[in-house]
């Protein structure tokens, strides 16, 4: 399995420690973040499922490459080429979701009581737009070399996280900011995608 010249494999893994790297600095952003917000009042909600989350978008990033090695997953040009344009829109996405939250952008559920929800950029059209963008990574970036068991088990571990996820989000919607919703994006998700090791969300 060849591409470019080189062995499928080890491109992949290397794009998987790429994807890696990148969600540590997505990590160390939501920090910064998360520390800013709450020096103008913010408070963290729901704090019990960030865990679960970062071991979740950890271990897949570890599934991936270990799949196609072990099972010898072969890579299909065409599907890697569907994949990566899915995924080239999925970070788009959540780069965008990133971009219009600014500093609100945080891998965990932190409210600034009484502010008023981002209704810009993708939050016009999605209402949990990072959360879209890491689904839609969690199904591609294995299946980029044929790591479908990856894809469905990780993908429905995280739908299951992200069900937690959103009704904590939506809990402290309510009580936070009357009701309306306060879009943040998290892991990655990473998560998070949100962002975070993910997120986006991871986390």
């Amino acid at each position: 399995m060849t591409f470019l010249g080189a062995d499928s494999r080890v491109l992949y893994t290397l794009l998987i420690a790429g994807v890696a790297a990148q969600r540590l600095v997505e990590l160390r952003l939501a920090r910064r973040h998360q520390r800013a917000l709450e020096a103008r009042g913010a408070v963290e909600v729901a704090p019990r499922h960030y865990r679960a989350m970062v071991l979740l978008h950890g271990a897949f990033l570890v599934a991936c490459p270990l799949e196609v090695w072990w099972l010898r997953r072969p890579f299909l040009p065409a599907l890697a080429a569907a994949m990566a344009a899915l995924l080239v829109a999925a970070q788009a996405l959540r780069y965008w979701a990133i971009a219009t939250l600014g500093e609100r952008w945080t891998t965990r559920i932190v409210c600034l009581p009484g502010v008023p929800p981002v209704s810009a950029g993708p939050y016009r059209f999605l209402r949990h737009p990072n959360y879209l963008a890491v689904a839609v990574e969690m199904a591609a970036l294995p299946l980029l070399h044929g790591a479908w068991l990856t894809a469905a088990v990780f993908s429905a571990a995280d739908a299951a996280v992200l069900a937690v996820r959103i009704r904590a989000e939506e809990s402290a919607l309510a009580r936070f900011s009357g009701g309306v919703p306060f879009p943040l994006a998290g892991a990655t998700e990473g998560k998070g995608k949100r962002g975070g090791w993910p997120a986006g969300g991871g986390p």
